[in-house]
């Protein structure tokens, strides 16, 4: 696999994995949402959205900062 790749699948998935956690987060201690606990589908939802965007900032400043 060309270096570059490797590079992007790994800040992808671990700013993905940072997301999901801080996500995660959020929604179990009520920060965010403003629904129900239950709601399985918002909440995997919420996480999802989150750990995307976190997943391509991560990239993006990867990408900025790399020498």
């Amino acid at each position: 696999m060309p270096r570059m790749i490797r590079f992007m699948l790994t800040r992808l998935a671990t700013g993905f994995a940072i997301g999901c956690a801080v996500g995660f987060f959020l929604w179990q201690n009520g920060f965010a949402v403003a629904g129900t606990f239950d709601d399985y589908l918002a909440q995997g939802l919420f996480i999802y959205f989150f750990a995307s965007t976190i997943a391509m900032g991560y990239l993006a400043t990867a990408l900025l900062l790399e020498e």
